[in-house]
C-alpha cells in the first residue's frame, strides 16, 4: 500500500514495488490519476482524503507492505502560518500514518513479516525556517517510525524511514514558487541558492532513487535494517 501514490515520490514507488512482483493498493485523492496508474500496474485504486481520520478505515488492512508517503508543503513565517493549515498538515503527515499503522501492523504480525517504510524528509532531521509545519510532521513521523520499529521487531517486522532532499517533483517544483515569494528572490535562483545551498551534490534527487531505496528496505538485504533514518540528500546532513 503506497500513500499518495498518484504522482511523484508516490508513483515512483507504487512502479518500482508492482515492478517487483507487489500488488500494489495506489492511495490517492486524485480519482483519474490513481485510476490510470492502477491500470498500468494491475493494482487497485482507493480514493482518500487523508486529512479526513476515519478513511483511512476504508483501506485494506491486510498490506504487508505500508509506505507511508502523502504529504504536502506550505511555506510561511511562523507567526503568520495559518492554524488551520498546520493542522491539515499534521492530520495528513502524522495522524494518518498513525491511523494506517494502527490498521495494518496486527496483519503483518500475524503472518509474522512485514515492511514500514515512511517517505520522511532531509526536514525530519534538519530544519529550515518558514515551514514549521513540514518541519515539525517530518520529525514527528521519524520519531513514530522508531517506535513502530521497537514494537514491532519481535513480530518480523521492520520500520524505517526514506529521508530525500529536494525531489525532482510537482511538490517541489511549488515549493520552488513559495520559496521565491518568501525570500523576495526570482525562480530560477531558488533551487541553487536556496535548495542546493546545503548539499554537496548539486542536483535534485529524482523520484526514482527514494523508490530503489524503498524497494531495497523491503528486500531479505535489509532484513535487519530497522529504525533508520537514510538519507538521500546529496550530503545535506553531512553537517
Amino acid at each position: 500500500m503506497v500513500t499518495g501514490a498518484a504522482s511523484g515520490i508516490g508513483r515512483a514507488c507504487a512502479l518500482a514495488l508492482s515492478a517487483e512482483g507487489a500488488f500494489v493498493h495506489v492511495v490517492d485523492r486524485s480519482r483519474a490519476a490513481a485510476q490510470r496508474l492502477a491500470e498500468e500496474i494491475g493494482g487497485v485504486a482507493h480514493l482518500v482524503d487523508l486529512s479526513v481520520p476515519d478513511a483511512v478505515d476504508t483501506l485494506p488492512d491486510d498490506a504487508d507492505v505500508l509506505v507511508n508517503n502523502a504529504g504536502l508543503q506550505h511555506v510561511a513565517p511562523l507567526h503568520s502560518f495559518p492554524p488551520e493549515r498546520f493542522a491539515f498538515m499534521q492530520r495528513v503527515m502524522v495522524e494518518a500514518p498513525f491511523r494506517l499503522l494502527r490498521r495494518t501492523l496486527p496483519r503483518m504480525y500475524e503472518r509474522g513479516w512485514g515492511r514500514v517504510v515512511n517517505i520522511s524528509s532531509v526536514h525530519g532531521l534538519r530544519a529550515s525556517p518558514y515551514k514549521s509545519a513540514y518541519v515539525a510532521a517530518k520529525h514527528a513521523l521519524e520519531g513514530l517510525s522508531k517506535v513502530v520499529a521497537l514494537e514491532a521487531a519481535a513480530h518480523g517486522v521492520t520500520s524505517n524511514c526514506v529521508s530525500p532532499g529536494y525531489v525532482r517533483t510537482p511538490l517541489v517544483e511549488e515549493q520552488i514558487a513559495a520559496q521565491a515569494r518568501a525570500h523576495g528572490m526570482p525562480e530560477e535562483e531558488v533551487v541553487s541558492r536556496v535548495m542546493l545551498e546545503r548539499t554537496a551534490l548539486k542536483r535534485l534527487i529524482e523520484p526514482e532513487e527514494v523508490a530503489r531505496a524503498v524497494v531495497w528496505l523491503c528486500t531479505p538485504h535489509a532484513d535487519g535494517i530497522t529504525g533508520i533514518s537514510l538519507p538521500l540528500d546529496g550530503g545535506w546532513t553531512i553537517r
